[in-house]
Formats: structure tokens, sequence, C-alpha cells
């Protein structure tokens, strides 16, 4: 449960938080909050001092049906963040979360520390080879489809089965493009109805493969604001329960919008299984 990220060695069996840093006019909850240079260095900053062990720099939007981006758009976006991030934090992890090789390649040259594919390689063919290459960890997401068409009716025979396959066989590829160290995603909201979000999380800890580190990223996603019929804004309670019950499902990272709260979470949790049993 150690990943290795350029010489630092972050040790995944006490879980750690990934504090979600968009550099996008159009992410779904904080779209157009961080765009600006001095923004996003006062957000990592306080995401830091929250107690964020990673911070997780996206430049183009994954929200349904968003159209994409180019290349040169998002390398216009994540790069100058990336240095800037690295000049005046040199301590903190970074990641870009990022499809494209040749984004991921120019961003580990810039300061990053590790790649975040919602993909999983499979929208490009060379981010596992490039990956193995940069000697960096990888986190590798399941997701049905594309962003742009992904909730059109996502449909499964059996959901965990189908989840549990897609990892196993990501990680052998993984491992044959010489990466080291793995994390895997089951994707929440990435080609999943709400009733497949909830089956994932309640059976989580099935999809555990031996030695390799879970995330789960649900901040502040459609499972919890459709359910609860509430707007995204008023959704940060429902996250923290489902942050709690990934913890208890064995999740080793958690991707938020809200560090402060998540570390709370995490802390909590701790000092519960800390406690002393009562002998009957």
């Amino acid at each position: 449960m150690n990943i290795n990220c350029k010489g630092n060695l972050i040790d995944l069996t006490t879980p750690k938080i990934m504090g979600i840093l968009n550099v996008t006019p159009n992410s779904f909850y904080d779209g157009g909050r961080y765009d600006k240079m001095n923004i996003a260095l006062t957000q990592a900053s306080k995401m830091l001092h929250e107690g964020a062990c990673f911070i997780d720099v996206g430049g183009a939007s994954s929200k349904p049906g968003v159209d994409e981006i180019s290349e040169t758009e998002e390398l216009k976006r994540v790069i100058p963040v990336i240095e800037a991030l690295h000049r005046n934090f040199p301590e903190a992890i970074l990641s870009i979360d990022t499809y494209r090789s040749a984004v991921a390649k120019k961003a580990i040259e810039a300061g990053a520390h590790l790649v975040n594919d919602i993909s999983a390689g499979n929208l490009d063919p060379a981010m596992l080879t490039t990956v193995g290459k940069l000697g960096v960890p990888y986190i590798a997401m399941h997701m049905q489809g594309t962003p742009q068409n992904m909730q059109d009716n996502p449909t499964y025979k059996d959901l965990l089965v189908a989840i549990r396959y897609f990892f196993s066989n990501k990680v052998k590829e993984a491992r044959n493009a010489g990466i080291t160290d793995i994390i895997l995603d089951p994707g929440f909201g990435f080609g999943k109805s709400v009733e497949d979000n909830f089956t994932l999380l309640r059976h989580l800890n099935s999809l555990q493969l031996e030695g390799v580190p879970l995330l789960v990223g649900v901040s502040r996603k459609s499972m919890i604001y459709k359910t609860l019929d509430i707007d995204v804004a008023a959704s940060l309670n429902g996250t923290t329960v489902l942050n709690t019950i990934a913890l208890n499902q064995g999740a080793q990272l958690l991707r938020v919008h809200d560090v402060k709260e998540a570390k709370e979470t995490i802390r909590l949790m701790e000092q519960l299984h800390a406690a002393n049993p009562i002998n009957p």
C-alpha cells in the first residue's frame, strides 16, 4: 500500500486525501472558480493546510455530455498552474487529471508526481506506455463509454463482475507497460446510474485487489443530490456520509472538493477503530 511519488514514499495503509483543483470554466461543481492563477494558488494552499496529501489538477471537464476540448487548450490550462504549484509548494504532491498521454508527460515534466486517468488508457492507447516510461504512479478509473455519452442509459449484465474483471485486466496491462504503482478508482458517476453507484459503494470492499489501493471520488456527485432532491451546493453533508461508508469499506484515498471535512471524517474513523473493545 505504498506508492513512490518521485522519491516521496506515501503510505496508504492510513487513508489519504486528494484535493480537487479544477482549472476549468465548466466543471460540474467548481467550474470557473479556480481558473485564475492567484485564486488557484490560494485554494491549493488552503487544501494543503487542511490536510490534503495530493492536489489533483484538471483542465478538461468530464461531466456528462461535456464537449471535448483540444489538447492545446488543456495544456494551456494545466501546465502553468502545475509549474506555479511546484514552485510555490515544492513539498506538495501533484496529480495531473488527464486521459491524454502528451498532457500527462508534459505535466510530469512541469512538476506533477502522478497521473489520474478517467479512461484508464482506453481513450489514448499511448497512455500506459507513457506512464511506464515516466516511472510515476497511475490512477486507473473505470468508465463505461466517454464523458460525451457515458450517462446515455448505462447498462451492465453484472456491475460488480464487470468492474472486477476490468480492474484485474487493467492491473495486468499497467504492469506489462512498466507501471509499478497503481491505484484503482471504480468511477462513481462515470457510466453508472444512481442505483449502480450505491451498489458499488455497498460492495466496495469486494472490488479490492490485494496490494492495490482503492480511490473513491463521490464528492458532491449526482448520486447525492439526486437522491436527496437538493442542489450540488447543498451536497457536502451527503458527501461526508458517503465518504464515511467508503472508508469503512476499505477506501485508501478520498478525492474531494472539501478537504477539511474529509480530514475530520478520517480522524473520527481512526478514533473509532482505535477504541477499546468491551468484553462481554
